[in-house]
């Protein structure tokens, strides 16, 4: 007997694959309850575009490889939403700015071309902050993301996190069962934590960068974000590989997360990094943080603490490392050869790339690219660009040395819950604050992730971070797992979109 439409949207990657492998249900009954339910969340704008068709064009192909009894793949039937940093062939793609509106590739990007070669379907495009620069989805052309959550006894309009709040949103709100995220500096991370879903953000150079749009190369990893530990483990194997198109992509096999998971930490230790404990972060974060530590200890865990010295300094240079990349990324969109022209009447080339890139750039894109090109201009490059790397290498020695007496950190995800939309927006150094338990890990290209642990007084979600050793990603699901199984988080948004 099929379910409703409504406990199909309740469903996870997990159950999903394997209900549609069972024969419980259709993967065509699948992607129609999904896309009812993204055509009724418009009020989330976590979209930019939908593409209904192709979910479902990915759902026949599904259904009609089981009346075969041929292999489905490891997302066989689940239809997932793409945030859309990912090009995708013949589907609009514009990292949520002016500069890129109407971009239609011809080309698809890796990451996503795995995931529909693993038999996932595409619900549609979803809205980030613009070319990933931002902490609360407020800074994409094509308006905010409204976080599902809502302040107990509250109308006011919630930030879903940063950059990947669409993906975030998508999820917490139950119109896609999973969604691709890009973590830079804690793009994965930050907005699962606001959103009270899960996301990891895998070793650097796990999933490729081809096709992806980029803002900081160095930097930039592709993740997933689901609503479990087991759904997000599943998602990465599909995602993850070796692309020889992406000279930083790990030449590696792809581990079978799925079957190595186990939340008995037995004989594994955690380290509690003491300098995380920074001021000005929510007693409630701190108190779940402790509660973290007791839900590791029953999973078998011992508890040690551990010292990064650098960790202040480490977001410092997170914004000097990422804006002199990105502001040599971005030089590409000139108006030339894609994307949005501008030309002035009588304009010279010089008058039309300043028109081109005034008018297609946000506010949040202008300043980094400010930032970017001031610390790379000569006079300069020497005073930021290259200590902000080397105090980079210190942050990557830190976690090195940590990761000698432990096999795993504990941290809070975040120092705060998600605040109201609009309510940072003239402080965007306090913005830049959002990421600093998240930085660290990017710099040094470590698995790190986010895990619901509980909600605070508001009714918000808080998240616990986990980060791992290089290639590590096992080890961190597993520990996630740990917490998962304890905090049993059930909390969900009450409807309101």
């Amino acid at each position: 007997m099929p379910k409703t439409a409504n406990k199909l949207t309740n469903l996870g990657v997990k159950d999903i694959r394997d209900g549609v492998a069972g024969g419980d249900f259709t993967a065509r009954e699948v992607a129609e309850a999904f896309n009812a339910a993204v055509a009724e969340a418009a009020a989330l704008n976590a979209f930019i575009i939908t593409t209904p068709d192709h979910a479902l064009a990915a759902a026949d192909a599904v259904d009609a490889k089981r009346a075969k009894g041929e292999d489905l793949g490891k997302m066989g039937g689940v239809p997932i939403g793409m945030k859309d940093l990912f090009a995708t062939r013949g589907v609009q793609t514009t990292a949520a700015s002016h500069i890129l509106e109407g971009f239609t590739p011809q080309y698809e990007s890796t990451v996503s071309q795995n995931l529909w070669d693993a038999g996932a379907g595409m619900l549609g495009k979803l809205n980030l902050d613009q070319f990933a620069m931002g902490s609360s989805n407020e800074t994409s052309y094509f308006g905010n993301v409204n976080s599902p959550w809502r302040k107990e006894g509250s109308n006011a309009a919630m930030s879903p996190g940063g950059s990947s709040g669409g993906s975030s949103a998508a999820v917490a709100a139950r119109i896609a069962p999973a969604a691709t995220g890009t973590d830079t500096g804690g793009s994965i991370r930050q907005p699962a934590a606001f959103a009270g879903i899960t996301g990891i953000k895998p070793t650097y150079g796990r999933c490729s960068r081809w096709g992806v749009v980029a803002f900081a190369s160095s930097l930039d990893q592709a993740g997933p974000m689901a609503r479990t530990v087991e759904d997000c483990a599943i998602m990465l194997e599909a995602m993850a590989g070796f692309d020889p198109k992406d000279a930083t992509s790990l030449k590696m096999d792809v581990p079978a997360w799925e079957a190595g998971l186990s939340a008995d930490l037995k004989d594994k230790r955690i380290g509690i990094p003491r300098e995380y404990r920074m001021e000005g972060t929510d007693e409630e974060i701190l108190k779940s943080w402790e509660q973290g530590k007791e839900w590791l200890r029953d999973a078998g865990a011992e508890i040690v603490d551990v010292s990064l010295p650098h960790t202040k300094y480490a977001l410092p240079a997170y914004y000097i490392v990422a804006p002199a990349e990105a502001s040599s990324n971005l030089a590409r969109y000139d108006g030339v050869r894609y994307g949005l022209r501008d030309l002035p009447d009588g304009a010279g080339l010089q008058d039309m790339y300043a028109a081109t890139r005034a008018e297609g750039f946000g506010d949040e894109v202008k300043r980094r690219i400010l930032i970017g090109t001031y610390v790379l201009s000569a006079g300069f490059y020497d005073a930021y660009y290259n200590q902000a790397q080397k105090v980079r290498t210190l942050v990557s020695r830190d976690f090195a040395e940590a990761f000698g007496q432990c096999d795993a950190i504990l941290a809070p995800t975040t120092p705060t819950a998600s605040f109201p939309l609009g309510s940072l927006n003239d402080d965007p150094l306090t913005m830049y604050l959002n990421d600093v338990f998240a930085v660290p890990a990017s710099l040094a290209g470590l698995p790190a992730m986010s895990v619901p642990a509980t909600v605070n007084a508001d009714g918000l979600p808080l998240g616990l971070q986990i980060v791992g050793k290089p290639f590590d990603e096992q080890g961190v699901l597993n520990a996630g797992l740990a917490i998962q199984q304890r905090a049993n988080f059930t909390a969900k948004p009450e409807k309101w979109w």
